[in-house]
C-alpha cells in the first residue's frame, strides 16, 4: 500500500493486489494513510498453490488490473 501511494504521488497509476482475506485490513490501511487506494482482490488462499494455479488466478484479474490502471 505504501508503494502504491508513493507511485500515485508521482503520477504513476497504480493498483495493489491482495486476496479477499485482506479486504478489511487494506481498507483500514488505506484510511490510516489517508489514501484512497485502488484494490484488486483475488481468491484466497494462495499459499501452497502450484505455478499453474497462480497463473490461472492472475489471469482471472488481469483485465480488471489493466482497466483500473488506464481509467
Amino acid at each position: 500500500m505504501h508503494d502504491t501511494k508513493e507511485l500515485e504521488g508521482l503520477g504513476i497509476p497504480s493498483v495493489f493486489v491482495a486476496t479477499t482475506e485482506f479486504v478489511s485490513a487494506s481498507d483500514a490501511q488505506s484510511k490510516s494513510l489517508g489514501f484512497d487506494a485502488t484494490p484488486v482482490y483475488t481468491e484466497h488462499p494462495i499459499q501452497d498453490r502450484t505455478d499453474e494455479e497462480m497463473v490461472a488466478i492472475a489471469d482471472k484479474v488481469l483485465d480488471e488490473i489493466v482497466a483500473k490502471l488506464v481509467a
